[in-house]
């Protein structure tokens, strides 16, 4: 069992009067499995990959079989794929967690015009995080309901039970994702400040009583003054938490020979989150920069040790502004993420902080710096991650671009959802780039089953190719109402597979589950998981995913594989803010040649739509002119006529560029958007959306 000490998700506040995740049919799933693959192989591979299909899915075989075990599975378990794919996605992936696997949630640049700025500022968000922790154990948090697509469903709670009571624990060859919910232990009453690549436990209740932000400030301003002290500072060991994941056990281990080592690895592990005090990182910081130093710490030199990678919550507050948030992905998803950090910036900004200057004398017991036993050995596996997390900071390429142009209302007076239209707007992005279409994927929320979390929508459908190559072929004669008519085919076919993951009717949980109970069998791997097009249907080299904010954040995540793109986006009003991310160390990838593209695609997109309604109106303008020739005398269309080359151009210039709805489409057009599901996402061999 992947997580440890798992109470009820009764007792957990989310799961109790859930329906259970559904199984889907054996034969739809290899149906859609076919369509979402033909137009990404060759006729050869695709021949290859039917008759595989077909002889798995044939009566009396292994398919079948596979299927009736995994509809006993469902009957025992609460989620019958929650366990396999938890696996799956993250314990059994041994890429370092930085860039590969971690999202960073990146707050907007806060200026600080003196050092006790960024302490009052983290005295602030601690005191938020405990406020929201005292909702959390009172399990006063109201019930998310869904929004977009099929609204107003409850969704399951128990992820952000994880929040500040789990940690990522490395394994040679699996992870552990640890929940303490235990009634054995304590519930943990501290955080662990980390500063100058030192850690320093912060008792945030003493004598029964929570700290409030006075005492705070008064305990971080000692941490700083305890961090400068140059014959105390030990090595960086946070840094052994940014290797692989193998890597890392085998040093934890190594770690762990030292009596004081363990007391110092058991308080990290059971703190509520991290406080990270950055050292500054230069002037006029931009939001590439920022989400850069938020995914990394910009690497040993820098901040890169002053973390602490297996913890869910890594709170980061730079001297200089730059902040955010920085979580470990297998516990939980983006959007708990997103609704957590709203609440503390929302905290922080409705309750002004009262703190004029910190104590100058307190009988607050002064916080304790951890020590840490280094042998030799250790130095070595030090500089060892040192350097392969620099490989990692010199490798990502990233470009944050806010897309100023338009933003989600205008694609909702096309009647059209954001995230379907975002998505195309992405696959024409790469088709442009690279003359083809790819596996993508786009996480989707089935938070509206007990334990629920993602499934994947695969948004390179045959719909979009057929859009893309309108868009891109060159030749006039395809009219704007024939591109017209492909976009919102291919917006249908992405909101139809939207509804099939979010109700959990998607093939990727489902083949995973035949796959993986084929192992617990002890069967031989089936056919159709050792086929070419499996391959590539899981080497997701578009990894996207929607991560919505209402208030001014953005959401950030590398690429998953070595030739792929991490594309997070969060579409506002006017504008959308895009994450592009990739690997410099790849030839075929540039983010920025992606974001030139993207751009040009989403303004032809917006001019394809504003042609196709002019048009549209010019052709109903005439037809109603022409309607009320036929009403008048002849006298009155004599009149008229005189008139009318003054009166159309003045319509013609006044014509809408958009479509107006009325209330009522506005409230078709909701149900069209998707869920809460922009999260960002760790896939098989890496792969994250």
């Amino acid at each position: 069992m992947p997580v440890l000490e798992r109470e009820p998700s009764k007792d957990l506040g989310g799961g109790d009067g859930l329906p259970k995740l559904p199984l889907p049919a054996l034969k739809d799933t290899l149906d859609i499995y076919l369509k979402c693959m033909k137009h990404l192989l060759t006729d050869e591979q695709f021949n290859k990959t039917q008759n595989t299909v077909k002889q798995f899915g044939a009566p009396g075989g292994v398919g079948e079989l596979l299927q009736s075990k995994l509809v006993e599975r469902r009957e025992s378990k609460a989620n019958w794929v929650y366990d396999y794919w938890l696996n799956d996605m993250y314990l059994n992936n041994r890429l370092a967690l930085p860039v590969n696997s971690s999202p960073a949630m990146v707050f907007p640049q806060q200026q600080f015009r003196a050092p006790i700025d960024s302490l009052r500022f983290a005295a602030h968000l601690i005191s938020g995080v405990l406020e929201y922790k005292t909702l959390l154990d009172a399990h006063a948090l109201p019930t998310d309901y869904a929004r977009g697509q099929l609204a107003g469903t409850p969704l399951c709670m128990e992820q952000y039970y994880r929040l500040f009571t789990s940690y990522r624990l490395p394994g040679s060859e699996r992870d552990t994702l640890v929940a303490q919910e235990s009634s054995v232990m304590p519930e943990p009453e501290h955080i662990i400040v980390a500063c100058k690549n030192q850690f320093f436990v912060l008792d945030v209740v003493i004598n029964f009583r929570r700290l409030n932000e006075r005492d705070l400030l008064t305990q971080l301003d000692k941490i700083v003054k305890m961090a400068d002290s140059e014959d105390e500072r030990l090595p960086p060991i946070g840094l052994l938490t940014s290797d692989g994941r193998t890597e890392w056990a085998e040093s934890r281990s190594v770690l762990m020979r030292e009596s004081t080592n363990r007391d110092s690895l058991d308080m990290i592990e059971r703190c509520l989150c991290l406080v990270c005090l950055d050292d500054g990182s230069g002037p006029d910081l931009n939001d590439t920069t920022r989400a850069m130093l938020m995914l990394h710490g910009g690497g040993g030199a820098k901040n890169g040790g002053n973390r602490w990678y297996d913890k869910p919550m890594q709170f980061v507050v730079g001297a200089g502004g730059c902040c955010g948030v920085v979580c470990e992905h297998s516990a939980f998803e983006g959007i708990v993420l997103v609704q957590c950090t709203e609440y503390l910036l929302k905290y922080m900004i409705g309750s002004p902080s009262k703190l004029v200057r910190a104590a100058s004398v307190s009988e607050l017991p002064a916080p304790r710096r951890l020590r840490w036993k280094c042998t030799p050995e250790i130095h070595k596996l030090l500089a060892s991650s040192a350097d392969k997390l620099q490989r990692l900071v010199r490798n990502l390429d990233m470009n944050v671009h806010k897309f100023y142009d338009y933003g989600k209302e205008f694609i909702k007076k096309q009647k059209m959802s954001p995230d379907a239209y975002i998505q195309v707007a992405l696959q024409l992005t790469y088709y442009r780039c690279h003359g083809r279409v790819v596996s993508t994927y786009e996480s989707a929320s089935i938070r509206r089953f007990q334990e629920g979390r993602v499934d994947n929508i695969r948004s390179a459908t045959p719909e979009a190719l057929a859009f893309l190559k309108a868009m891109t072929d060159g030749k006039l004669s395809t009219s704007d109402a024939e591109k017209m008519e492909l976009l919102q085919g291919a917006i249908t076919a992405q909101t139809k597979y939207t509804i099939l993951a979010i109700t959990g009717m998607g093939i990727d949980n489902h083949l995973l589950g035949l796959r993986e109970i084929a192992h617990e069998l002890n069967m031989e791997k089936p056919e159709i998981c050792k086929d070419e097009a499996y391959r590539i249907s899981n080497q997701f080299i578009l990894s996207t995913s929607q991560v919505p904010t209402t208030v001014e954040m953005f959401c950030c995540y590398g690429p998953v594989v070595p030739n792929g793109y991490g594309a997070c986006y969060n579409p506002q009003s006017d504008h959308i803010i895009f994450c592009l991310s990739s690997f410099r160390e790849s030839s075929q990838t540039c983010s920025t040649e992606f974001v030139k593209c993207l751009v040009q695609g989403l303004l032809d997109m917006r001019d394809l739509c504003n042609n196709y309604n002019s048009s549209s109106s010019l052709t109903e303008q005439r037809q109603g002119q022409t309607l009320e020739t036929h009403t008048q005398t002849e006298t009155n269309w004599q009149s008229k006529t005189q008139q009318r080359p003054a009166d159309l151009s003045k319509n013609q210039q006044s014509l809408p560029q958009v479509l107006v709805k009325t209330p009522d489409q506005t409230k078709v057009e909701a149900q069209t958007q998707t869920s809460t599901q922009g999260e960002p996402q760790v896939l098989k061999n890496g792969s994250k959306s």
